[in-house]
């Protein structure tokens, strides 16, 4: 056999071993995890009778939050999670770093379609709201829970309405939230995997007062917005006809469709 030949044969095999090797690391390689072990994910402290319909099905329990991943949008269409008054402390906490979540079956987005793009990678349960558990903290983290936002809408209108949230889960005592992107056909796409950008974002919060469930939505334009918080809340079966899913499907289908068509701001101290 000739040099040339011999050579030729070894980059063949070459190649025939970094393709198989890719293969196997994209089909059945596990990501890190900031969970301790996976029994702790098979529950999660979101009331499950509040969970949302899913329209993939690809639902993961996480110990603090849940979620419904949309893989042809690389993001969640909701996260769900419980904030207690308890959970609201100053604990410091180092920055993680983002990585993929592993309990995501088709694998969430690599946080690396974010860099270069212009867009924040905009937490849906904010690591604000978990600093009182360094696991807490650190699964808000995960890139699942995370959606390009605008940088000044991220620091701005959403942030406030995240502080409005803490300043009702103080005076209320524990409150359930919902939120997420609106995912619609047509979108910005953003790095290798083409994680869409949302043009709306929505959160919908939700309060027991005795017997009785106070609910709230908002839908806010993903810029920046000076209007006031209040300016912004929809009832929830707007934001289910923009989404397709059931905010509270296991509801009496008579109350729930008595909450979910008007916009009780009244019952929320702004």
């Amino acid at each position: 056999m000739s040099r040339y030949r011999k050579n030729s044969t070894i980059y063949s095999i070459l190649i025939v071993i970094c393709i198989v090797g890719f293969w196997v690391f994209e089909n059945f390689y596990t990501p890190d995890t900031y969970s301790r072990n996976n029994d702790e994910n098979g529950a999660s402290s979101f009331p499950l009778e509040y969970l949302p319909s899913s329209t993939t099905g690809d639902i993961v329990h996480h110990s603090y939050y849940s979620l419904s991943y949309n893989e042809p949008f690389e993001q969640a269409e909701w996260v769900a999670y419980e904030l207690d008054k308890k959970h609201l402390t100053y604990d410091d906490r180092d920055r993680p770093y983002f990585i993929e979540d592993p309990y995501v079956k088709s694998k969430s987005a690599d946080w690396r379609n974010y860099r270069g793009s212009g867009y924040d990678r905009g937490h849906l349960c904010p690591a604000g709201d978990r600093r009182f558990s360094e696991q807490a903290y650190n699964e808000t983290f995960y890139t699942s829970n995370i959606s390009p936002q605008d940088k000044d809408f991220n620091a701005g209108v959403w942030n406030r309405l995240e502080m409005q949230i803490r300043q009702w889960t103080k005076r209320y005592g524990k409150v359930i939230v919902i939120t997420g992107g609106v995912l619609e056909p047509g979108l910005q796409e953003i790095g290798e995997e083409a994680v869409d950008v949302p043009k709306k974002f929505y959160k919908i919060v939700a309060r027991k007062e005795g017997d009785r469930l106070k609910i709230l939505g908002f839908l806010i334009p993903g810029v920046e917005q000076q209007r006031p918080l209040e300016s912004f809340c929809v009832a929830v079966d707007s934001i289910e006809s923009l989404t397709g899913i059931d905010f509270f499907k296991e509801l009496n289908t008579g109350l729930a469709e008595t909450l979910e068509s008007s916009v009780a701001s009244h019952d929320w101290k702004f």
